[in-house]
């Protein structure tokens, strides 16, 4: 049985607004045993059913947030914020799914998207706002630290990871029901999970953009969690 797995792409407001996903989520998600499909960004109001019919979803990665409509102070000049509408979108599905316990993978803004859910703060732009790191825009590779006793370092089983990173925000504070599970060199937050939650995951880099397997895991557990969702909810529906 192939869960089925939501993706939310990028909302393009041009001549006609469009939702554009890189091809590479859905691959990922194939080849881990999963069903994927794509969010479209209708209303919010249809939030609802949307989460009790998945069983499980990814935030993919996207452009900046609008940190002056977050109540976070007035938004960097570097920033490129995505449409008003897919940020109040996101959010509210992030807050749904966590709230209804759906398998969640969140990747790269997706990571910020999760923390921020929760009351999590921004660094708005790196290196403005941690002078002198290291670089993480651009598709850089650099390593990350899992931490110990965290179910990130379970699922990769490996203590640090090399990385493909392509961000100028970061998460600074995480929010309310969260745990850091990875960091880099500089101590920058790089994983967030939620301890009490049956999959709730963030990363700040780019797994569908690494061959190595344990980037790999982080899919073929999701989906894991996500079959198991689809198992509970079939019993559920069997009559007696």
């Amino acid at each position: 049985m192939r869960p089925w797995v939501a993706i939310v792409g990028e909302l393009v407001q041009a001549e006609r607004a469009e939702v554009r996903l890189s091809l590479r989520y859905a691959a990922a998600l194939e080849r881990a045993g999963g069903q994927p499909f794509v969010v479209p960004y209708t209303s919010v109001d249809a939030l609802d059913e949307l989460v009790e019919r998945a069983d499980g979803l990814v935030f993919s990665g996207a452009d900046d947030f609008d940190a002056a409509r977050l109540g976070l102070g007035p938004t960097h000049p570097a920033a490129k914020p995505v449409p008003t509408q897919k940020q109040d979108f996101d959010l509210a599905l992030a807050r749904l799914a966590l709230e209804r316990d759906l398998p969640t993978l969140g990747i790269c803004y997706g990571m910020q998207l999760l923390a921020l859910s929760g009351g999590g703060t921004l660094h708005q732009h790196l290196p403005d706002d941690r002078p002198g790191c290291q670089p993480h825009s651009g598709g850089v590779r650099h390593a990350v630290r899992l931490l110990a006793s965290t179910r990130l370092r379970a699922i990769l089983g490996v203590p640090t990871l090399d990385v493909v990173s392509r961000h100028h925000q970061a998460v600074a504070t995480i929010g309310h029901g969260w745990q850091v599970c990875g960091v880099d060199g500089e101590d920058l937050i790089e994983g967030i999970e939620r301890p009490e939650h049956p999959f709730a995951l963030g990363v700040q880099w780019h797994p569908e953009l690494s061959s190595e397997p344990e980037h790999a895991r982080l899919f073929t557990e999701l989906v894991e969690a996500a079959r198991r969702r689809a198992r509970a909810r079939h019993a559920a529906e069997v009559p007696a």
